[in-house]
C-alpha cells in the first residue's frame, strides 16, 4: 500500500486456515501416535485438501470442505500407511479445535479498537468455522464469518471474494485481505482487494495475475500496515 493509503482501509479480511488458524496443530496433537513423522502428514494432508477444492472445481463437481478435507486425509493416511484406529476420527475433531496462532487474538483487538470491521473469508464450512472461532475465543472479536459455501465455490473463484464485499457493504480497494496461502493473496490482488501476504511458510512469489501490498512474516506487523497504531 502506498504511503496514507491505509487510511483508507475500513475492514480486514482474513483467510482462515494456515492464516487465522494452525492447520499442523491438529497432526501435532497426535505426536503419542505418529512420533516424528506429524510433520510429513500435514504437509501432504494439506497438499491434497488445496488440490481437491481446485480438482473439483475444475470438473464443476463442488463438494463441501469437510468432505474434501476427510477425503485428502484418507488419502494422506493410505500413502504414508498409517492405518492406527481411530486416527481419522482423531484428526478430524482435531481439525475443528485448531490452536490460532499466537499473535493474533492482540491483532484481532487492536484492529477492533481502531474502529475497523474485521471477518474470515474461508473456504471452511460454517460449521467448521463457528466451531474454530468458538475454540479459539475470537469470536468477539469478528464482525463476521464468510464461508464459500454462500456460493457454492472455491477461492481463488472471484466470486468468493465478491462475497465479501457484498457482505460488508464496502468497496474491494477499502479492504485489506490477508491471506498466508500465495495463491489466494495474488487472486484476492487480481480480484482488487488489498493485500497483506502473512507469508508464514516462506513461499516463492507466483507468477500469477495480481501483486501483494505487503509481504509479512506473521500478522503482529499487520495494524501498522493498516493505521490502527
Amino acid at each position: 500500500m502506498a504511503a496514507n493509503s491505509s487510511l483508507a482501509v475500513r475492514a480486514c479480511v482474513f483467510d482462515a486456515y494456515g492464516t487465522l488458524f494452525d492447520f499442523a496443530s491438529a497432526t501435532r496433537q497426535c505426536r503419542d501416535v505418529l512420533g516424528g513423522g506429524f510433520d510429513k502428514l500435514t504437509t501432504l494432508w494439506r497438499e491434497k485438501q488445496l488440490q481437491y477444492t481446485w480438482l473439483r472445481a475444475a470438473q464443476g463437481r463442488h463438494a463441501d470442505f469437510w468432505q474434501v478435507t476427510g477425503d485428502a486425509l484418507d488419502f494422506s493416511l493410505e500413502t504414508l500407511m498409517l492405518d492406527q484406529p481411530g486416527l481419522r476420527d482423531r484428526l478430524m475433531g482435531l481439525y475443528l479445535t485448531l490452536d490460532t496462532f499466537p499473535e493474533v487474538p492482540e491483532v484481532l483487538q487492536q484492529l477492533k479498537a481502531a474502529g475497523l470491521k474485521t471477518a474470515i473469508l474461508s473456504n471452511g464450512t460454517p460449521e467448521m468455522l463457528d466451531s474454530a472461532v468458538k475454540h479459539a475465543g475470537i469470536d468477539g472479536l469478528l464482525d463476521a464469518v464468510f464461508s464459500v459455501e454462500e456460493v457454492g465455490a472455491y477461492k481463488p473463484d472471484p466470486r468468493v471474494y465478491q462475497l465479501a464485499v457484498d457482505r460488508l457493504g464496502i468497496p474491494a480497494s477499502q479492504i485489506s485481505f490477508q491471506s498466508s496461502n500465495a495463491w489466494d493473496a495474488y487472486a484476492a490482488s487480481a480480484f482488487g482487494m488489498r493485500v497483506v501476504w502473512c507469508n508464514r511458510y516462506r513461499q516463492r512469489k507466483e507468477r500469477l495475475p495480481g501483486h501483494p501490498d505487503h509481504e509479512i512474516e506473521t500478522l503482529a506487523e499487520l495494524p501498522r500496515i493498516v493505521g490502527a497504531v
